[in-house]
């Protein structure tokens, strides 16, 4: 805990305090004003302790942790999400460490559920923590996904477990957003937030349009890009073609829908 000390040589003072780290207990002198500091001492002063209160309260479920999810966790963490369940299937790999913000040497073989508690509550120890370990699919998700919860954040590739999703989100009535294609692009400022029956020029948003219709998903709010794609030029040894990506990109991504679930939150304090 970090305590700021302003010192007052004469009762008009009005200059900027000074700041430093304590660690005796303080003196009882009338010109040495105390206050307690703590990780989120600015996001207060950003939102308001009604704003961080409503964050704080909040359950946040992420499907996904990789280069998109483990982002949106970052942010969602540093900005003061009380209760967070992350739910993935995979272990952390070496390909992982160009966009992965949970993947690093020590981590890798680690289950990326366990890599993303080690980082989020190294941030905030205080955190509720749930990690889900299963590959969700739609013959799972009912009995997989946890009750009370405020918004859901799809960051998987798996168009059916998507779609499942979205039916899900929708038969609850609990807001969701769901990201689409970011890989094989250079160009990070194409992304929007918008229905899925606007997009245009993604093809797995085209893909998704048409499962989302068969499953009666009337809306469904996506994070897209109509950003160009890039041909990859490698492939595995298996001759699938591999799906190119770069530090920033995903990035991006997971943090424009950390803003939109933190923002969609705060509003329901202004209702």
């Amino acid at each position: 805990m970090r305590v700021l000390a302003i010192y007052r040589e004469n009762p008009g003072f009005r200059g900027r305090p000074h700041t430093k780290d304590l660690r005796l207990s303080l003196c009882g002198s009338r010109n040495l004003c105390v206050f307690i500091m703590d990780i989120f001492t600015r996001t207060k002063a950003l939102i308001g302790e009604e704003g961080f209160s409503r964050l704080s309260c909040a359950h946040v479920l992420l499907c996904g942790c990789g280069g998109v999810g483990s982002y949106t966790l970052e942010a969602l963490v540093r900005a003061g999400i009380g209760k967070i369940t992350v739910i993935d299937s995979d272990t952390v790999d070496i390909t992982n460490l160009n966009r992965q913000i949970i993947a690093t040497y020590d981590t890798i073989g680690m289950p990326k559920t366990a890599a993303a508690e080690k980082r989020a509550l190294s941030v905030n120890p205080k955190l509720d923590f749930s990690a889900i370990n299963i590959f969700l699919d739609r013959d799972n998700i009912s009995d997989t996904l946890p009750c009370n919860i405020d918004y859901i954040v799809d960051a998987i590739d798996f168009v059916p477990a998507k779609v499942a999703l979205a039916r899900y989100a929708q038969d609850k009535h609990i807001p969701i957003i769901s990201c689409l294609g970011t890989g094989n692009r250079l160009d990070a400022s194409r992304f929007r937030i918008c229905d899925i029956y606007s997009t245009s020029g993604c093809p797995l948003a085209r893909k998704m349009r048409y499962e989302l219709k068969r499953a009666g998903v009337e809306r469904l709010t996506v994070l897209h890009s109509d950003a160009k794609t890039i041909q990859p030029e490698s492939t595995f040894d298996s001759g699938k073609r591999t799906v190119g990506s770069i530090s920033y990109v995903p990035s991006a991504a997971g943090l424009l829908i950390a803003q939109h679930v933190i923002t969609q939150l705060l509003k329901e304090i202004q209702k």
